[in-house]
């Protein structure tokens, strides 16, 4: 199940939530790679989203890059993570980080667009909905399980980037050593948020100036 964030649009304001996020473990033995830029280090996502319809207990979970666009700001939270390697990432997250928009679980899968990330971690309000379809009733407000940030569109993909061109690569880059050659969409396809390393990153854009293969 990849899980997108609900199309409500309706961000909670959390400015004064307690410091209980702070002490959440930090992602475990995953060592994302983080780079400088402008004096920062900055990581790198790939953010698995529905674009196409799909009714989960009488919701729509559907949320494409159009859809955040559309959104004031065109900001918005990225809800409805429930699995816990997913979680941890978005917990990692910090200010800044880009991030890859990929459409999953239908027609075409692939990079649409980049986001960035405009707030850290904070508790998933969709959790405590009891009509949500990602409630989670052994969740608790004094000890939430789950997590999300807030993503701000950036722009799109001067073409899209199919899932099928990026698993050409990866094959190839299996054999040659090249940056593709662990990409965790392949290894760990479950995943709706993963990391990428900068040398993935910088040559998933370098791929926007070229024809498809």
């Amino acid at each position: 199940g990849t899980a997108g964030k609900l199309a409500s649009g309706k961000c909670p304001k959390t400015e004064n939530l307690d410091e209980a996020l702070a002490k959440v473990e930090k992602s475990n033995h995953w060592k994302t790679s983080a780079f400088k830029n402008h004096g920062k280090i900055l990581n790198y996502w790939l953010m698995k989203s529905e674009p196409e319809s799909r009714m989960e207990k009488g919701v729509d979970v559907k949320f494409s890059i159009e859809d955040l666009k559309a959104q004031p700001k065109q900001t918005a939270c990225w809800d409805g993570v429930r699995n816990y390697q997913a979680r941890n990432f978005l917990r990692t997250m910090k200010v800044e980080d880009e991030a890859f928009f990929y459409h999953s679980n239908c027609k075409q899968p692939g990079i649409v667009g980049l986001v960035k990330i405009v707030k850290e971690a904070y508790p998933d309000y969709t959790q405590f909905e009891k009509n949500n379809p990602h409630y989670d009733p052994s969740s608790k407000e004094d000890n939430p399980k789950w997590s999300m940030v807030d993503v701000q569109f950036v722009r799109m993909m001067k073409r899209f980037i199919s899932l099928a061109e990026l698993k050409a690569y990866h094959q190839a880059h299996r054999v040659t050593g090249g940056p593709l050659k662990n990409m965790a969409l392949f290894i760990h396809q479950r995943l709706s948020v993963q990391p990428l390393t900068q040398e993935e990153f910088d040559f998933i854009l370098s791929l926007e100036e070229m024809e498809p293969n």
